[in-house]
């Protein structure tokens, strides 16, 4: 039994341990509201525990944000998605496809450009700290749940939301049938290929400069770019320098070769702590770098982020000992898992440890612009802005990057999910769009609950 019980607290756990584990028949969304929020709390306790209790101000940050609304309740509980879906009994998984390369974290607001490795601007997938191999639908799930409850958020009827979800996963279905024909080899999405709102994302992006960036980052002291010091950035000590300097020669290593620039770009100029202020960073330690760039010139220096990689959410769920002891690292699955996913990755990406914590390098792109939904309200326009994230997923989940070195698998994935939905469309559809309604309205009473066990501290550690 835990110790400094809240009142109240013994039945609750009484009520949870008789719905879990003497009736496995019951699915964890099913449960009762004592036993549902108890499963709640448990979902953060047991897979963030060490950075609540490590920085607990973060944290209760992170959870007023998450109770905004039930949107940024769902952004910030992947963990509680995962221990729900992995009860799920998926007429579309079998051995094939319950191993591949998820992003792990696919809702609607994870999309945005970059400037991909051979210098195009492409809007797709982003974020991938979550990445993972696991069943192929928990992305697609994750995704059409996010829809409903984007469309909720807008007072979208529930006829209009429906059509919206099943539209992300129609897009999704035939792009792989696309991938598996052999056709579409170089898909992306672009400034030759889009129109309205990615369109929009994409020129946005594009007028951006590295200058700019750096300029917002960074002063000119003595002829030469230091870092600012702000609310965001501080300094760091000559012995942390130090470390993160031994940490960026480890991680020079990490660069595929033919990736690799030569060492003058690798020039360490300053190094920063940077603290995390989104929903999925609270509590982590994270180092800003700035590196000299390809010449002297200062326009072109890089800022590297040098992040701590945690577990994915979705690895606690997969039980599967290959997929564990293929990596060395969290910051090893992170970098791995990313080439696997995107293709012509960012050539930055890499992994190296400070302090025994395993870290996830990647440069800080002047060149992203998220997809932001404030202002995509017209059905036309809301389906055909998902009608492109479908695609990107498909495409993540069947392209990946010339110098992905990763062997778990070794079939054809556009190959095997199209084996499992050929034939199958309008049944895989009709799941899909049943799944993200009905997970939605499971969200939107999660909110709720997770919302009274928050103000009434509930969860322990903040």
């Amino acid at each position: 039994m835990r110790k400094n019980v809240p009142k109240g607290d013994f039945q609750v756990q009484l009520i949870h341990f008789f719905y879990i584990m003497t009736n496995t028949s019951t699915h964890p969304t099913a449960l009762p509201r004592e036993a549902r929020q108890q499963f709640i709390i448990e979902s953060f306790t047991k897979n963030y525990s060490d950075l609540m209790t490590g920085d607990p101000g973060a944290w209760r940050g992170k959870f007023r944000k998450m109770a905004e609304t039930p949107f940024a309740f769902y952004r910030g509980s992947a963990a509680l998605f995962y221990a729900d879906v992995c009860h799920d009994q998926d007429p579309f998984l079998n051995e094939k496809t319950s191993r591949v390369w998820i992003q792990g974290d696919m809702h609607a607001e994870n999309f945005g450009t970059y400037m991909n490795g051979k210098g195009l601007l492409i809007f797709d997938v982003n974020d991938f700290d979550e990445a993972y191999v696991a069943p192929f639908n928990w992305d697609v799930k994750r995704f059409c749940a996010s829809l409903a409850l984007l469309g909720y958020q807008k007072a979208l009827s529930d006829a209009e939301i429906s059509k919206i979800v099943a539209q992300g996963a129609s897009a999704y279905a035939r792009q792989i049938a696309r991938f598996a024909a052999g056709d579409d080899k170089n898909f992306a999405l672009s400034l030759d290929n889009t129109k309205g709102p990615l369109l929009q994302v994409l020129r946005n992006a594009r007028t951006r400069t590295r200058v700019g960036l750096l300029d917002a980052e960074t002063d000119i002291i003595d002829g030469d770019r230091r870092y600012k010091t702000n609310k965001t950035i501080t300094p760091v000590d000559a012995a942390t320098r130090k470390k993160v300097e031994a940490a960026l020669e480890e991680y020079y290593n990490t660069i595929p070769s033919r990736k690799r620039r030569s060492r003058l770009t690798y020039e360490i100029k300053d190094v920063a702590l940077r603290r995390g202020l989104g929903i999925g960073s609270a509590g982590l330690t994270i180092y800003s770098v700035l590196m000299e760039g390809d010449t002297q010139a200062l326009e072109n220096d890089l800022i590297i982020s040098m992040k701590i990689a945690r577990p994915s959410a979705a690895s606690a769920y997969v039980n599967e000992p290959d997929i564990k002891a293929y990596f060395k690292s969290e910051g090893h699955r992170t970098a791995v898992s990313q080439r696997a996913l995107q293709a012509n990755a960012d050539p930055y990406l890499g992994y190296t440890t400070v302090d025994g914590h395993s870290m996830f390098v990647t440069e800080i792109s002047p060149y992203t612009a998220d997809l932001e939904w404030d202002d995509i309200n017209d059905l036309d326009d809301i389906l055909e802005v998902v009608d492109g994230l479908g695609a990107c997923i498909a495409k993540i989940h069947c392209c990946s990057d010339d110098d992905s070195d990763q062997t778990l698998i070794d079939y054809s994935i556009e190959e095997a999910i199209n084996g499992v939905l050929d034939g199958r469309e309008a049944e895989y559809v009709e799941y899909m769009t049943n799944f993200g309604i009905q997970y939605a309205e499971r969200v939107r009473e999660d909110y709720l609950i997770f919302i009274d066990a928050f103000r009434n501290h509930l969860i322990g550690g903040i």
